[in-house]
């Protein structure tokens, strides 16, 4: 088991058991956006430490030991003695699939972070009370840190679009980087324009935003450039963890982390390396988001 690095990076939100119910049979698998973000990155070499909410049951340690695995830093702030949450999918004969959400989100408000340069946050972690609110008093508390943001937006969990666009521009306000994919953004913006929703975020103050096409590649801007990159061609296994793996990618770039002014060749080069390192996630199965050693610049 590889050792946590020293973290560059804190990651807050949620980490939960996937569950698929199948007629043959059911199968658990740990998951949770900022978690697998965690796990992408520690996987890329970049020292990651995750504040989530786990029980302190098996899911809950079947779920650290998988993130350990990889050299992710829990921090002990994150285990209660709660259950740990869990999303179960339900699949017919036809694979239909229902889906059924235990999650309880909660973490301290005045958990000892240091000095880490860059906080990443999103998905429920930022929508579901109480936590949301101990997030936000979090990212309070370390005005200097660089903060990413990645909504990952759940329709059926994070309250209607109005009052998700407003969370959402609450902590996309305070973000050097938004990534969103283009379901989350016509979740949250009555806009059909991708061009459109991109300028409206970054108005809200945010140096770059992404949004992802899922197959169709991505767009990255600035407010001074503005790239498409198109996605590799590749035989789709699921999507599971597609678009973690890119915000994985986009924070393991060291000119992000750092806050650095970015160019037009930047963005591309950026752009293009975070779409193929979602192109090997999507050929295997489930959130198994890639190793350095997997990925040529």
């Amino acid at each position: 088991m590889p050792e946590p690095l020293s973290p560059a990076v804190l990651v807050i939100g949620e980490a939960l058991m996937d569950i698929t119910v199948t007629v043959a049979d059911t199968v658990e698998t740990p998951g949770g956006g900022p978690a697998n973000i965690a796990l992408g990155l520690a996987r890329r070499g970049v020292g990651a430490a995750l504040l989530t909410r786990l029980g302190r049951d098996e899911r809950g340690r079947t779920i650290a030991r998988h993130l350990e695995a990889s050299g992710v830093g829990i921090l002990p702030e994150s285990f209660h003695d709660g259950a740990t949450s869990t999303a179960r999918a339900t699949l017919d004969e036809r694979g239909a699939a229902t889906y059924e959400f235990d999650i309880a989100w909660d973490v301290p408000r005045d958990v000892a972070v240091g000095e880490i340069p860059v906080i990443h946050t999103g998905s429920l972690g930022v929508f579901l009370e109480p936590g949301a609110e101990a997030v936000t008093a979090i990212l309070d508390a370390h005005p200097d840190a660089i903060v990413t943001f990645d909504p990952n937006i759940r329709p059926g969990l994070v309250g209607d679009p109005d009052a998700a666009r407003t969370r959402f521009e609450a902590i996309a306000g305070r973000a050097a980087v938004v990534k969103l994919s283009d379901e989350d953004a016509a979740y949250l913006f009555a806009i059909e324009s991708v061009d459109a929703v991109i300028d409206t975020i970054l108005a809200l103050g945010p140096n770059l935003v992404a949004v992802t096409r899922g197959g169709d590649g991505a767009t990255l801007s600035t407010r001074e450039h503005r790239v498409e990159v198109t996605a590799p061609r590749v035989e789709v296994v699921d999507t599971i963890g597609a678009g973690d793996t890119f915000m994985a990618s986009l924070l393991a770039e060291s000119a992000i982390r750092s806050g650095v002014e970015l160019d037009g060749d930047d963005l591309a080069a950026i752009g293009k390396r975070a779409v193929a390192a979602a192109a090997v996630t999507v050929s295997r199965t489930g959130a198994d988001l890639p190793w350095a050693a997997e990925l040529a610049d």
